[in-house]
Order: structure tokens, then sequence, then C-alpha cells
């Protein structure tokens, strides 16, 4: 079986409890074919150390450090200065990218203006580390490029579009700029033409797999409580796209994911 990895998952989130605790995810998942997974940050003071604590237990676990654009006007984590986001990142090898980060016009937990104060100071601190950024957008499309635009000019600024759900336009846009596109269980829901439509042009050097669990189940477990093991068929509705088989979609994309995160270090 083709090994996976899950890009973007949240293995400290109380829902996934009810799953198991992370050992039990992690065996899950290893039954699965699911080999590894990265599990994200959202809130720095608050929850870096218990998701770095969990990286630290399995081998084929790593973590990402960084504040949500719904928590980018929260005072503890507008207090975390560059310097720190960048100590942060460089404190533990399995540190190994920087969000997620990025704007939310949807829900505007926070102001625009703290949400870009956030997304540029995580961008800065992945062009100072050259850790590649985990970009959170929604409702955004022209602000989230223009962004990276300003700031990554002239650096060798690397990312990924995580749970990619955007307009074709900015996708585009993201794959000029050198990003990768993180495709979730929302490419199997019945109504996800377009994305499927988009999903099928994306280079296959550049596309990465992920659940965002415990969100966004896919087909046929939505309204589930999502969990890495189920990666599995976001991968295979690629695969299908593609016209390609499964463990050719599971290759590339557990290649991609170390070719992004070049800091992982496979067990």
């Amino acid at each position: 079986m083709a090994m996976l990895i899950d890009s973007h998952c949240h293995l400290n989130h109380k829902r996934l409890q009810n799953v198991g605790d992370p050992a039990a995810i992690v065996e899950n998942a290893g039954k699965a074919g699911v080999g590894g997974m990265l599990t994200i940050c959202c809130r720095i003071a608050e929850e870096f150390p218990e998701i770095l604590g969990i990286a630290q237990k399995f081998e084929n676990v790593w973590c990402t450090v960084g504040t949500h654009p719904h928590d980018a006007g929260k005072p503890d984590e507008q207090a975390i200065t560059q310097e720190q986001l960048v100590q942060l990142a460089k404190s533990n090898a399995k540190v190994i990218g920087i969000g997620e980060s990025g704007l939310d016009y949807f829900y505007k937990n926070s102001t625009p203006e703290d949400q870009d104060l956030s997304f540029r100071k995580h961008i800065r601190a992945c062009i100072e580390t050259d850790l590649p950024l985990v970009v959170h957008a929604r409702d955004a499309d022209e602000d989230i490029i223009k962004v990276i635009r300003e700031e990554g000019a002239g650096t060798r600024l690397k990312g990924v579009m995580h749970c990619f759900s955007s307009g074709r336009k900015m996708g585009e846009e993201a794959l000029d700029l050198g990003f990768y596109i993180s495709f979730s269980g929302i490419l199997t829901f019945p109504k996800a033409d377009d994305l499927r439509d988009f999903a099928r042009v994306v280079p296959r050097d550049r596309v990465l797999v992920e659940t965002d669990a415990p969100y966004l189940a896919p087909d046929p477990h939505r309204g589930n409580i999502n969990e890495p093991a189920l990666v599995c068929h976001t991968a295979q509705r690629l695969a299908d796209l593609y016209e390609a088989p499964f463990a050719e979609i599971a290759r590339a994309t557990t290649d991609n994911f170390f070719r992004l995160f070049g800091k992982a270090r496979k067990a």
C-alpha cells in the first residue's frame, strides 16, 4: 500500500477525542495507509506547546507554529513578535512550517486590519526561516495574492494553499507564485464540480491532500468527525480526476509533501 501524508490536521482538537487519543488516531491512519501527518497550530499562546508535544511522540507526525486569521485580533497572539515566531519555528526539528495564517473575510472573527498584520508577520517569518507558509484563504482571494506578492517579492517564499476551495483564478496565481495546492474532503462533495475541474489541471508535482480533521469529512463519511485515516478518499478522488492509479497519486502527493516541507524527515 502506497503511503499517504495528511498534510493538514488538528490532532489536539477536542472533537477528535470522540475518535480517540492521538495514539489511536495515528494507529487508525497507519492501518489506512496514511504514514504521516502535519498537525497545525492556530493559537500560539494557547496551544503550541501541546501541539509540539503531540508531534514529538510520533516519528512521522510534524507540526507548525502560527496564528489562525480568526485569532489574529486576540491580544495574546498580537503580542507575539516576528522574532518570537521565528524562534519558535527554529526551536525544534518537529516544527516544519509556519501557519496556518491568512485572511478570512467570511467570518471576520478578527478585523481585516488585524488579519493583514498577522499574515504579513507570518510571511516575513517564513522568509527569515526558509520554512513554508500554510495559507488559510476564505472570501479573500485578491487580498491573499496581493499580500503574498508584496511581501514575497524577490524572496524564496514558498507555501501551500490549504483546503483549497477558492476560485480558479486565485489557484492559477498561487501556482504561478510557486505555491502548492492542497485538497481536502471538499473535493469529494457532490456540488464541488468547479473545484474538481480546477484539480484536473493542477500539476501533479504541486498537489497535496489533507483532511483538515476534525472538519470536512469526505464522502462517504460526510457529516461525521473527520480523521487522518480518511484522507485516502480525497486521494482516490484526485486519482480519478487525473485518470491515474491510486498508488501513483499517493506517491506523488507524498513526494510533494517532503519536497515542500524540506525540514521533515521520513522515519
